[in-house]
């Protein structure tokens, strides 16, 4: 199924943007089957607060495009009743920062009840939500806070990094007779390129090697992944090569690709724009050493946003963020 083009674009032009391939992901998933439906706060008429959902609505009617109350709780909770009942729920919270006024539903409902009625009930929901730093949103509207939900038994949480990724993850997720959690960071939306023809579905249990080298391994994802290949073409001028490691899924994290990794370099460096103390580097760098520790020739680095709520200005959210340079600086420090 090809991608709508933005306006203007010509005929022959072949980019997708990220929005417009979660776009088609989600016209793909509403077309193919009845059960699934699209809710959230102003992803009807509005087009989705970051505009994933534009034109749906016009295309698939308000039954199975739903605009809802300012309550994340309650759509949430009506998405995971939908789930129970046989429907296939894609619940769209507008960012990360608001789910936690659904976290009960999320914690205690979602994540729990195959496990309470003993297996008898799944709740195979999807839930898209924006997450990340990086376009002066102040410390609200900035949180990186997959971690915490990677916590969670009984949810696997995905972080979309590429063009690919955002194309087709959704599908995987779809199947999951599980809850899935779709973090979309907000700083990728606008990136643009080329899908890649041979990439038709997604294995939501592996990592993915996004860059090859042989001297540190750097893992990332979502946001960061970008910001992680930058910074591997800075270190292969300086000739240190960089293997960039895209984690993609983060619960459950998949452990064989990563320490793989570090087997081949020796060196490790992670990046997490979470908060460092109680991070997700934190639970990779204590695998790395549970798993590979007399492997590695450095100590593990890690890259992470600075210890404070996140600024508006942009000097000062640039400075609180993990940057390419960072990265580079680490990789220099695991290298000697």
């Amino acid at each position: 199924m090809s991608a709508r083009k933005q306006p203007g674009a010509s005929p022959g032009d072949n980019t997708i943007t990220y929005r417009e391939a979660l776009r088609e992901s989600l016209r793909e998933a509403l077309s193919a089957d009845e059960r699934v439906f699209l809710m959230g706060e102003d992803v009807g008429r509005y087009g989705g607060c970051f505009g994933v959902s534009l034109g749906l609505l016009e295309e698939f009617g308000p039954d199975r495009v739903r605009d809802t109350p300012l309550s994340e709780s309650a759509f949430v909770g009506a998405g995971i009743g939908a789930a129970l009942a046989g429907m296939r729920p894609v619940v769209e919270i507008m960012t990360v920062n608001f789910s936690l006024l659904a976290l009960d539903q999320i914690l205690n409902n979602a994540a729990t009840l195959r496990h309470m009625s003993g297996g008898q009930l799944g709740v195979p929901l999807v839930i898209r939500m924006t997450t990340g730093a990086g376009r002066q949103l102040a410390a609200q509207h900035s949180h990186s806070l997959e971690g915490w939900y990677a916590h969670i038994p009984g949810l696997r949480v995905l972080a979309p990094a590429t063009l690919d990724d955002a194309r087709r993850l959704l599908a995987a997720a779809l199947a999951d007779p599980d809850p899935v959690l779709l973090f979309e960071h907000g700083s990728l939306y606008n990136m643009s390129g080329t899908l890649d023809p041979a990439v038709h579905e997604v294995d939501l249990d592996r990592a993915a090697v996004r860059h090859e080298g042989g001297d540190v391994t750097v893992v990332a994802y979502g946001g960061c992944v970008p910001k992680a290949l930058r910074a591997a073409e800075d270190l292969a001028g300086a000739g240190i090569g960089a293997e960039v490691v895209d984690l993609r899924t983060l619960r459950p994290l998949d452990d064989a690709t990563v320490i793989g990794s570090v087997r081949r370099t020796h060196r490790a460096v992670v990046v997490d724009e979470g908060w460092r103390s109680g991070s997700l580097s934190a639970e990779i760098e204590s695998r790395i050493c549970e798993q590979a520790f007399f492997e590695l020739d450095a100590p593990v680095e890690r890259v992470c946003s600075a210890e404070v709520p996140i600024p508006y200005a942009r000097l000062l959210e640039e400075a609180a963020l993990p940057q390419p340079a960072d990265i580079t600086a680490a990789a220099r420090r695991a290298v000697g």
